[in-house]
């Protein structure tokens, strides 16, 4: 994806939005294939450089897979539409009709190597640890027990080699122009308006 200087994210920002935000499309390309696989999941990322995930075993993502393990994990999130009357300052005077529209959100894009987890024990690690994550009881997940529903899926083990972060709330005007998108969005109040406002103040200190 295009980032510019000031849309950059650093390595540790990118993360730690991918870490609330655990669910994204998994892209494989695989081999010769006029287009690549691509699958919407959740997912957990556990420690700095793994992702772990499970999906079922008729996903016809397991091919491409096996052709070729260089996969990409896309996550993007906290989007709001600003017009282009919003980037003209009251005071500049100028049509506010001549405002350039733009979305403010935030993308992360992790390249990585698919390892596939086939073992009984080991996929029920991955369930374990999702589940761990998503359900304040931390609900078992026992191969014993779960043996004819674990054989329906397989697991993935992703290890990140790339991560490629961007952050595009204005950051390419002022200080007073990205105040007053920010005004604009808190007084809109609209879906997502609230988590791009937050990232955008954010990027002010």
């Amino acid at each position: 994806m295009l980032i510019h200087p000031w849309d950059a994210a650093t390595e540790d920002e990118a993360l730690e939005f991918v870490r609330a935000n655990e669910f994204g499309h998994l892209i494989a390309a695989g081999r010769g294939r006029e287009v690549p696989v691509v699958v919407p999941t959740q997912f957990l990322l556990t420690g700095e450089r793994t992702v772990l995930l499970h999906l079922a075993r008729p996903n016809p993502i397991w091919a491409a897979v096996e052709e070729n393990p260089a996969v990409v994990l896309s996550v993007a999130g906290d989007w709001a539409y600003v017009p282009g009357a919003w980037k003209i300052l009251p005071e500049d005077g100028e049509d506010p009709r001549m405002g350039v529209p733009t979305t403010y959100y935030a993308a992360v894009q992790l390249v990585c190597d698919a390892e596939i987890v086939s073992g009984a024990e080991e996929k029920a690690e991955i369930l374990r640890a999702q589940l761990a994550r998503l359900e304040a009881d931390g609900a078992l997940v026992d191969p014993s027990v779960h043996g004819r529903r674990l054989r329906g899926i397989l697991g993935l083990r992703l290890r990140i080699r790339e991560v490629v972060g961007k952050f595009k709330y204005g950051g390419n005007v002022d200080e007073a122009h990205r105040r007053h998108v920010a005004e604009r969005l808190a007084e809109r109040g609209g879906p997502g308006d609230a988590p791009a406002r937050a990232r955008l103040l954010r990027g002010l200190g």
